[in-house]
């Protein structure tokens, strides 16, 4: 009875909802407005006589500096 009852009540409030009238939509008028861009770009470049340096050899200092490991390191053994 109460699965019935519930039935018919949504059958009823969907029914009355969609025989609701709906506002027609309101159409706006546009306006159409010209953009102009002025972007002007300037490019500097700039050429200096600055090297990056490659060390091939695993004793460099810049390598040796980089790669260090304190005591702390270490795995220990439990």
């Amino acid at each position: 009875m109460k699965a019935i009852f519930t039935i018919i009540t949504v059958v009823f409030f969907g029914t009355v909802a969609m025989a609701q009238e709906n506002s027609k939509e309101v159409k706006v008028d546009t306006i159409a407005a010209g953009v102009t861009l002025n972007i002007d770009v300037q490019k500097t470049i700039k050429k200096e006589g600055e090297v990056a340096r490659l060390y091939k050899f695993k004793n460099s200092r810049v390598k040796k500096e980089l790669s260090f490991a304190t005591k702390n390191n270490k795995a220990k053994l439990a």
